[in-house]
């Protein structure tokens, strides 16, 4: 197998694929519907099992658990799936779930995320590439997370939100509503704490759109009118934006969920 190193007490079922240079540690079992990218690294006690796809480079640490059907009372044990990108860490404990057949029908991971110890993907969600999840933070099902995302630890965020590209949710937030792209959601029962200034200028985000984006958010988010009849407003203003036109398509977007919304007036927030 090219290089791929098996522990004698770990359980590889037949019809698993593993890729070259592939680790598997002692004590490991891999289901015979999972296939392992070329230099992966299983660490001991971790289990995968289901229709599970794991890419090159990822490395899955003890006890972690991906692949589990999901927790789901409407699913009917179909096939579903779990797809996990490229370069991806995924710390002791960490668990992911298969889609479920009512549903989507499968839960996606981008590449270059990291899950650090005991985080938690329900069924069916959507992360983009390089997401981060704290220590002990949970997802429910049918989430859908952003690129850059980060989430602090104890963060929880409930089923069905949507969370924007480049947001931040702070540790132990407890988020409800969809989280704008850049957005920053603070306290126990998440509100809109400001942007996320400091993702913005790690990702290389021009100082001008960090600016747009600022006021942009601060017009929407006045308490005069509902946001959705500001945006037109906010168009007009910044027609030249790309990062708030990009902002005002997360809003626009036929969704049901509220969004999440500062507790004071924004301007507030905008000081740096």
């Amino acid at each position: 197998m090219n290089g791929t190193q098996i522990h004698s007490t770990a359980c590889v079922e037949v019809g698993a694929e593993l890729g070259e240079n592939a680790i598997i540690g002692p004590f490991c079992y891999i289901g015979a519907d999972v296939v392992l990218g070329d230099n992966c690294e299983v660490m001991s006690h971790a289990t995968i099992i289901g229709v599970t796809t794991i890419g090159s480079g990822s490395k899955i640490y003890p006890h972690a658990v991906l692949g589990a059907d999901p927790q789901n009372k409407k699913h009917r044990g179909g096939r579903t799936t779990l797809k996990i990108g490229k370069n991806c860490i995924i710390r002791e404990g960490v668990t992911m779930h298969c889609g479920s057949d009512s549903s989507l029908g499968r839960t996606i991971v981008d590449d270059d995320c990291v899950f650090l110890a005991y985080a938690h993907v329900a069924h069916d969600c959507v992360l983009g590439h390089h997401v981060t999840f704290s220590n002990n933070v949970m997802i429910g099902g049918h989430v859908v997370i952003g690129d850059h995302v980060i989430i602090g630890g104890g963060g929880a965020v409930h089923q069905f939100v949507h969370v924007g590209h480049h947001a931040f949710v702070g540790g132990l937030a407890a988020l409800t509503a969809d989280l704008i792209p850049y957005g920053m959601a603070i306290g126990v029962h998440a509100w809109l704490g400001g942007l996320n200034i400091i993702g913005m200028k790690r990702s290389g985000l021009e100082r001008s759109e960090i600016h747009a984006l600022r006021h942009a958010v601060s017009m929407l988010f006045d308490r005069k009118k509902p946001i959705r009849e500001r945006i037109n407003d906010v168009q007009i203003t910044y027609l030249h934006s790309k990062a708030v036109a990009d902002m005002v398509t997360f809003i626009k977007a036929n969704r049901k969920r509220s969004f999440c919304t500062p507790k004071i007036n924004f301007d507030a927030t905008l000081k740096e």
